[in-house]
């Protein structure tokens, strides 16, 4: 088994876009990024997940020099190490049958903030159906290559709600674009499989939450923004945004500069 190593430096802002104070609401919904720069950059994109894919994973884990866990033991041991972290029920998503419910301290960030923003999207629960999984359980099926043994991956079922689904595939894709994680769409069963880059997403969690947390910013008006996208980004209200720009009615056009409110 390979030399167990530090692997994570928690930053203790991770967790600040969790909490739910008026402020931080906004945190919680910067995972929605993707709607205040638009979705243009997404069109002819698909979750249909490729051996690229694949290995893009595979080398990611290796690059973070994780262990590919053979046992339920070996899977214990690192949640005695501290490297996994478990995962119970939480507020916005259910952890439904999962053998070993433990991740990589990234992923349950990810879980948290994700849940979080789809919820508020379309009114359900995020259920998660995978985390974890050793190699002497991984289903005959699996990819020698498959990075569940690492604790980076995790699988989402997949919602009957077409707004459910098709948030979550936006999402995802945005995700996908930034280099953060690489996400597939299985059908049998019909579920999301996400492989998790721990040390880009922590990075880009971070530039978002230093992001959001300035004061006295604007917002330059994209091509498929609207009050309520850029409201929800910003964790503040249609009403508060038009008030802070005069604005009567709902209209709003590319290139247009906004004043959050809380500025000058």
């Amino acid at each position: 088994m390979k030399r167990f190593r530090k692997e994570f430096n928690w930053h203790p802002s991770w967790s600040v876009g969790l909490v739910a104070t008026s402020r931080e609401k906004g945190y919680l919904l910067l995972l929605g990024l993707f709607f205040v720069l638009g979705c243009s950059h997404l069109q002819g994109q698909t979750l249909r997940g490729s051996g690229s894919s694949v290995n893009r994973a595979y080398q990611t884990a290796k690059d973070h020099d994780f262990t590919f866990l053979e046992t339920g033991e070996q899977v214990l041991r690192f949640v005695d190490a501290g490297y996994l972290v478990p995962l119970r029920d939480g507020l916005n998503y259910t952890i439904h049958d999962v053998s070993f419910p433990y991740s990589r301290p990234e992923v349950k960030l990810f879980i948290e903030r994700l849940s979080a923003q789809y919820r508020s999207a379309c009114g359900e629960k995020l259920v998660v159906t995978s985390l974890t999984r050793p190699i002497n359980s991984q289903p005959r099926n699996a990819s020698s290559l498959s990075v569940h043994p690492t604790g980076m991956a995790v699988d989402f079922r997949r919602s009957n709600s077409s707004v459910c689904r098709n948030w979550l595939e936006s999402t995802l894709l945005y995700l996908e674009e930034a280099g953060v994680l690489e996400a597939t769409r299985e059908r049998r069963p019909p579920h999301f499989h996400v492989a998790v880059f721990p040390d880009q997403y922590g990075g880009y969690v971070e530039r978002l939450l230093s992001s959001s947390s300035r004061t006295g910013s604007t917002h330059i008006v994209r091509n498929g923004d609207s009050l309520w996208r850029i409201a929800q980004f910003y964790g503040t209200s249609v009403s508060e945004l038009k008030e802070a720009n005069r604005i009567r009615g709902d209209r709003i056009v590319p290139g247009q500069v906004l004043s959050l409110p809380g500025g000058p």
